[in-house]
């Protein structure tokens, strides 16, 4: 298979699986509700503004430049993409970008079109999918996570400095698949950066 097939091909289907798991935990979950499937992994359905860890910041316009931002990386990303496709790069490498960008199109997809495609459920309905009674406006989707590994937790040890006997869980973040294309992503870069970020032999005159 060519490297721009393998890019292709994984952006298709890691952005379809992204999109089915979010519509069917949007449409068959309540905010906040929790299905356990062992101690150490749920199916948590919470819903953000776009930033990762469910951060926030600035408001609406906050919002709107977050989402703007990725538009403008992931033109980066496609550049970045597409140069290491030229150049015949290791598989691993455009395997690695075209998860970032998938990731990166995952969530901007949320962020751009959820916002007036879905409705906010009143009472003991759920979400549907294109209502007539948008919750949001363009640009101002919520971004919808679901994936929760409280690993472990407990009190820390007291020996530890500054945080000791105090209460931790880990892991605490809840994700989603396109957040875990990012995190892959950018662990197959680390692995393989010899090959993704050659460094230009100086030529001695």
């Amino acid at each position: 298979m060519s490297k721009k097939n393998i890019a292709l091909l994984t952006v298709i289907l890691a952005i379809l699986i992204d999109q089915i798991v979010k519509i069917y935990i949007k449409t068959n979950f309540f905010l906040g509700e929790e299905v356990k499937v062992f101690n150490w992994f749920r199916i948590h359905f919470v819903e953000n503004n776009g930033m990762a860890m469910g951060f926030e910041f600035g408001g609406k316009a906050g919002k709107l430049f977050l989402t703007l931002f990725r538009l403008v990386a992931v033109s980066g990303i496609i550049y970045w993409l597409a140069q290491h496709i030229k150049k015949g790069t290791h598989n691993a490498v455009i395997f690695a970008i075209a998860l970032i960008f998938s990731g990166a199109v995952g969530n901007i997809i949320d962020s751009v079109f959820y916002g007036v495609v879905f409705d906010t459920p009143i009472g003991t309905n759920l979400a549907t999918l294109f209502s007539d009674r948008p919750y949001g406006e363009l640009f101002y989707g919520k971004v919808v996570d679901m994936f929760y590994f409280p690993i472990w937790e407990g009190n820390l040890p007291d020996w530890i400095p500054f945080i000791g006997g105090d209460f931790f869980r880990f892991f605490n973040y809840i994700f989603n698949p396109a957040d875990a294309y990012i995190t892959t992503g950018v662990a197959l870069l680390f692995i393989f950066s010899k090959t993704a970020f050659p460094k230009e032999e100086k030529v001695i005159e």
